[in-house]
This record gives structure tokens, sequence and C-alpha cells, in this order.
């Protein structure tokens, strides 16, 4: 069974029309169309390119009219790409005669998806790379402690609350904005911090 001409057509703003686009998807046969007015920042912020993608059916052809209008690095297109590789759908590119029916089309869409990958690849690795340095520099990640926006007076403050029971605990939780596992923990690392203030015998 012969699939489909599915087209996509997008502008990045309100004021651009799609119209020129639409009008060349339908001439060349798109049985349909789903267009949009997008940035193309994010693939998951487009609503009618993840509707297009989940519309088309193995022996479909996805058409574009311009390679930009679908995708904007060459990441996101490999992306795009491996979704419609896994559901055996062809891809065209009207403008930049991309057209993965013909052998020499396929080629080179391959090529550009492998790039892609790479480029996601390097990404990760300098990602890496860049935390691996900062953490030999010392250097915390993660949510800041509660603890961290206490000035020492405050600490102290906290810590006398906490020794003297002049508040009860949930109380005293709910003072600090923080739960009452977080508090026991605050308490901990302030005195261990302040070391001019121990625990008080009893």
């Amino acid at each position: 069974m012969e699939g489909q001409k599915i087209g996509y057509a997008r502008v990045s703003t309100i004021g651009q029309s799609l119209d020129i686009q639409k009008k060349k998807l339908e001439k060349y046969g798109c049985y349909k169309v789903f267009s949009e007015q997008k940035s193309g920042a994010k693939t998951s912020n487009r609503q009618e390119l993840n509707r297009a993608l989940e519309y088309v059916r193995e022996g479909d052809v996805f058409i574009v009219t311009k390679l930009d209008r679908l995708a904007r690095s060459v990441a996101d297109l490999s992306a795009i790409s491996k979704t419609l590789e896994e559901k055996k759908v062809d891809f065209v590119v009207m403008d930049q005669a991309i057209d993965t029916t013909t052998p020499a089309g396929k080629l080179t869409f391959h090529v550009l998806a492998a790039i892609g990958e790479f480029e996601r690849e390097m990404i990760a690795t300098r990602t890496a790379e860049g935390r691996a340095a900062a953490l030999a520099k010392g250097v915390k990640f993660g949510r800041k402690k509660k603890i961290d926006a206490l000035s020492d007076k405050k600490r102290r403050q906290m810590i006398k609350e906490f020794d003297t029971g002049a508040l009860s605990k949930e109380d005293l939780a709910e003072k600090y904005r923080m739960s009452r596992a977080s508090l026991y923990r605050a308490v901990k690392i302030a005195r261990e911090e302040l070391t001019g203030l121990s625990r008080p015998s009893t």
C-alpha cells in the first residue's frame, strides 16, 4: 500500500505568513499539511510538529520546503530523523534536494544524522569534563541548603532555640522555613561550622 505525503510548515513570528509554504506543499501533492507559528528553538515546544510526527505511518513521506523550517540545529535534525527512520517514513526537503526515497538522498540524510549524533556526544563530553574540573576546584552542585542563607547570628539563635526548647521542633522548623528533618541537619551543620558554640551539657 502506497503511503501518504504529509507536509509540515512553520514560521517563527506572528507577522510571517504560512501561505507560501502551504501552497508549495499542496502543489507537491501533500494529503495533509500541519502548520504553526512557533520558534524553532525546541522540538518539544512545537505542538503541530509533534502531531505530524505522531500522525505519519510506515510508507508515508514527510515533507518540508526548507530544512530550517523543521530544525534549527543538526542535533535537532538528527533526533527528528531518528523518529522518522524508526517509523519507516521517508523524508523530503523540497528546496534543498534532500529525498530519502532515493539512494543519494538517503545517504545525505544519514550523514547529517551522524554529524548530529557526534555533536551531541561532544557536548556531553565537554559538559562532563567541565563538571569534573569544577568539582576538583571545590564547586558544589545541587540545591543550596537553607542553612547557607543564615548569618552566623541567626545560626547561633537557631541552635539556642533548639537546645533550650523555647519553641517546639515543628514551630522552630516553620520559623526557619524548613522541614523538621532539615532543621536537625541544619543544627548539626551549624554546630560544626560555629566551633565557638558547643552543645550545653545536661
